[in-house]
This record gives C-alpha cells, structure tokens and sequence, in this order.
C-alpha cells in the first residue's frame, strides 16, 4: 500500500552526549526516557531513537540499560517502533556496539555507515568490518537498519554494501545535517543528497541546531520524512529552551497539515517502512 500522504515523525530522544545543565528537560534514565517516549507517541511520533546515559552522565552502549528502557516502554502497552542506537559511546567496541540487537531485536536500529572526524577533536569509527559485522547482525535478527549519512561518501559506501548483500532493499536512509565534521545544514546539501537515492528506498533528514527548521521545511516540500528532538536541537527557538520532546513533536504535526499531508501512525510507518513486527 502506498502512502503519499503520510510523514513519518521520528522522535530522537536525547543524545551521546547530554547536559542537564544546557537543557535540563534532556530525559537522561531509563524512567525519563520511556516516559519521554509514551509523551511523543502521544503527541503523534511513529518512530522513537533512543540513546543510552550511564550514572554518570556520559554515552553509553550497555545492554542492561536499554534492555531496562525498553521493559519500560513495553509496560506502557504503546505500539511506537523503536529504534535503538549503535553509537552510543566512541570508545565502544564492536561487540559492544551490537549486543543490544541480537539480545533485544528491536524492530529498527541506526547503521551509520562510514568514519567521520567528530566535533573536530576524535574519530567516528565504522571501519568496514564494523559495517559488515552490523549489516549481518542486523539481517539475522530482523532490525531495520536507519542508514545514517553524515556526507555523500557514506551514501555511496552504503550502496555499495547493498550490492554486496550487507544490506538488503529497501533500504531507510537518514540524512543528518549539520553535525561538526559531516555535511552542512543547507536546502542546497540536501537537495544534494537526495538526487543521489535509489529509486527503491525510503528517505528521512533532519539539521542539528539552527538547520532544524530550514531542513525539516524542506525535507517535507522534497517528500522526505522527519526528525525531531533534543538529540538534535535543545532549543526549541531562538533563546528559547525546549520544555520536551513532545514540544517538538507537536510543532511538527502542524507543519505536516499545513502540508496537507498526515503524520504515520506507528503501523501505516511499518508498512511504508517494510518492517516485520
């Protein structure tokens, strides 16, 4: 079934990399984020990304503690898809990077699919043996891959791992905008980016920071679906820090009706998606 009128809204909840002290609405445990995620799926979210905090604050890719957020999320009795990171921590390994997959199996999980130089001071690693290992994993236990693409490189590099079968079509791709070290947050990058997709895929971008709104425009007007939430963007307008994650979620359900379009329920997204429930 086709669904032209319909934008799927990912909610990406909080980050690798989160400060209470620049927002203190960022939800950081377990409690914070699944109620965060019950909030969004209410206020009309498909898809919900989640990253993992530890004690301390920091990134972390520990699979007790997402196994704990998502029992959380499942006691909640909500039918969002979730979509679990595979870089949540830099000094992470490989093993650790995917543990959460084959324990969990969530129905989607973020393939990012090539080395950056992050924020200008380290490395983003996803060395192709990574990026095989993940595909693998992925395919063996039925997770979607989000085919994360910082700059056109990872896009022709994800290309390439769908001719070699590390990833199978249809492939969901993500473009993400405007992170130190990937591609600017520009209509004219993404209008970019966009003419290089296979026919045979399903799109989704958003712009970190000020790009946010530009690009969430865009995105719509080019038929793309969209991102949203303090992971990407802690101020909801200029000098205005955001109350939640639902805040954003409700601006973007307006701006789908202004585009007389529908935002996906959680089904219609797996459909469109191709997911297997």
């Amino acid at each position: 079934m086709v669904f032209l009128d319909k934008v799927i809204i990912t909610a990406a909840l909080t980050g690798a990399f989160p400060a209470k002290d620049k927002n203190p609405n960022i939800p950081l445990t377990p409690q914070e984020i699944a109620d965060d995620v019950y909030e969004v799926w209410k206020a009309g979210a498909a898809i919900a990304h989640l990253h993992m905090v530890d004690e301390n604050g920091q990134g972390t890719m520990n699979k007790e503690r997402f196994a704990e957020t998502v029992e959380l999320i499942k006691e909640k009795n909500i039918d969002i898809i979730l979509n679990l990171t595979t870089s949540g921590d830099l000094n992470a390994t490989d093993e650790e990077r995917m543990a959460h997959l084959i324990e969990l199996k969530p129905e989607m999980a973020s393939f990012d699919a090539g080395t950056m130089n992050w924020m200008h001071k380290t490395v983003f690693y996803n060395t192709p043996p990574f990026l095989e290992k993940l595909g693998k994993t992925m395919i063996e236990n039925n997770v979607k891959p989000e085919v994360e693409i910082f700059d056109a490189g990872m896009l022709y590099n994800a290309l390439y791992y769908v001719k070699k079968g590390v990833l199978k079509e249809p492939v969901h791709f993500q473009f993400v905008l405007g992170a130190p070290g990937g591609t600017a947050a520009t209509v004219e990058n993404l209008v970019y980016l966009k003419s290089l997709l296979p026919e045979n895929c399903t799109w989704s971008a958003f712009g970190i920071g000020k790009g946010h709104l530009p690009i969430l425009f865009a995105t719509l007007a080019l038929g793309g679906h969209i991102r949203v939430g303090m992971e990407d963007n802690i101020y909801y307008s200029k000098n205005r820090i955001a109350k939640s994650n639902a805040e954003f979620v409700e601006r973007a359900v307006r701006i789908i009706k202004e585009f007389n379009k529908e935002p996906a329920t959680p089904d219609e997204a797996r459909e469109i998606l191709g997911l297997k429930s």
